[in-house]
Formats: structure tokens, C-alpha cells, sequence
């Protein structure tokens, strides 16, 4: 049932409760795992909060452009095509989970060193780590496509939610920057948070580093799966 809103108060509370499931949806399992798999690259805290924000970006601009579709051109999101993205964002999450598994593993190389003892000299091949490429500062436009489809997903649940709530369609659009505003707050919070551990597993700690890195590519790829499975095939 559709629930009036009549008064400046109602309309000041729902940007509220916008603003605030914003945030929390910005630390859903999916987002997180996809924004790791970036994360893991960058090499200073700053880098990597940007990482959180282009995603955010991204991630607004889809759920703004649905709105205009649906809230005022009047066009319906079906629940078939929510279930396609739903599995086009497992596919992603296996995809960037494995290109971290493929860098990390990747990031060795054998040199064979000489050694010599006195008159006999002896042959030792060592493992040397080789630095990640080159970071861009968190200014990739990966995060702000991975964002996008993160949007696109979870567009259909959204205007489900607010479409029978909110009489007016200018504040229904309004509602939907202020929740991108919140989950972009939040993704970015979350990406300082979980570059923590990383910027300081540096150096002297890398093989926590690159356990890490080993944690963020197992878990995207796992849950990607899990995502696919359940939206294609245990539905039918």
C-alpha cells in the first residue's frame, strides 16, 4: 500500500532514512569483495579510499539514470532482467578475484645466482618478489564501471522500495542521490578501513600482504560463484 507523505517533515525523513541505507548498503558482501580486489593494488591509504569513491560514483550515476527511467519516463525494471545483473555481478566478482589471484601469483620471479667458495663455486636459483604495476592513484575508471554494475544490480530492489512510498517523483529522484551520496560515504569508509591492514602489512610484513591479497582474490571468486549459481541455476 502506498504511504502519503503530507507534510516537510515526512519528505526531510525519508532523505534521512535514505542517507542512512545508503551507508549500509555500501558494506554488502558483493561490494566489498569487488572493491578488495582494487584495494589490494594500491600502495598508500589516500589511493585507496579514492577506490571507494569513484565506486560510489559509479554507482549513483546507474541507480540516478534508472530512476529517470522508471520514476519519471514511467518504464518497468523486471524481475528477469534484476536477476541477469544479479549474474553479471558474479561473473565480475569472479573475474576481478581471479586477475588478483593471476597478479599475486604472477609476482615472482627465479634468478639464479653464483656462488663461489673458495675454488668451488656453486649454483643457487632464488624466488624474488616483483612489484605490482604501476599504481594510477585510485583514478582507474575500473572502480567506477564496477560501481555502475553494482547500481544497475541492485536499481530494481531500490525503486521497488521507494516507488510505493513517495508521492512525489522529484523527491523520489532526490532520495536516490542521497542514498548514492550515503553508500559512497560508506564505500569510502570501508576501503580506508580495509587498506588498513594492507599499508601496514608492507615492507617487513609481506607475506601477511600477500595473504591479503590471497584472502580478497579466494573470497570474490567464491562469492561470484556462490552469486551465479544461485540467480542462473538454483532457480530452475
Amino acid at each position: 500500500m502506498s504511504i502519503e507523505l503530507p507534510g516537510e517533515f515526512s519528505a526531510f525523513s525519508i532523505l534521512f532514512i535514505g542517507f542512512f541505507l545508503g551507508l549500509r548498503h555500501a558494506i554488502e558482501a558483493d561490494h566489498l569483495a569487488a572493491v578488495s580486489t582494487i584495494i589490494v593494488e594500491k600502495k598508500n591509504l589516500l589511493s585507496a579510499s579514492l577506490v571507494g569513491g569513484l565506486w560510489g560514483l559509479g554507482h549513483t550515476i546507474s541507480l540516478f539514470l534508472a530512476g529517470v527511467a522508471v520514476i519519471l519516463l514511467k518504464m518497468e525494471i523486471s524481475e528477469t532482467l534484476e536477476v541477469y545483473f544479479e549474474a553479471i555481478v558474479g561473473c565480475m566478482l569472479i573475474l576481478l578475484g581471479s586477475n588478483t589471484l593471476r597478479k599475486l601469483f604472477a609476482a615472482r620471479k627465479i634468478h639464479i645466482h653464483t656462488h663461489k667458495h673458495g675454488i668451488l663455486e656453486h649454483i643457487h636459483p632464488h624466488i624474488h618478489l616483483v612489484e605490482n604495476e604501476t599504481e594510477h592513484h585510485g583514478l582507474s575508471p575500473r572502480s567506477v564501471f564496477i560501481g555502475m554494475i553494482h547500481g544497475l544490480a541492485g536499481s530494481a530492489a531500490l525503486m521497488l522500495m521507494i516507488i510505493p512510498t513517495i508521492s512525489s517523483p522529484w523527491l523520489a529522484m532526490l532520495f536516490i542521490l542521497i542514498f548514492g551520496i550515503g553508500s559512497t560515504g560508506g564505500m569510502i569508509v570501508m576501503s580506508f578501513l580495509m587498506a588498513t591492514p594492507l599499508y601496514f602489512a608492507q615492507g617487513s610484513f609481506g607475506i601477511l600482504n600477500r595473504g591479503l591479497h590471497l584472502v580478497a582474490g579466494i573470497f570474490s571468486v567464491f562469492l561470484g560463484i556462490t552469486i551465479v549459481y544461485e540467480k542462473l541455476f538454483a532457480r530452475s
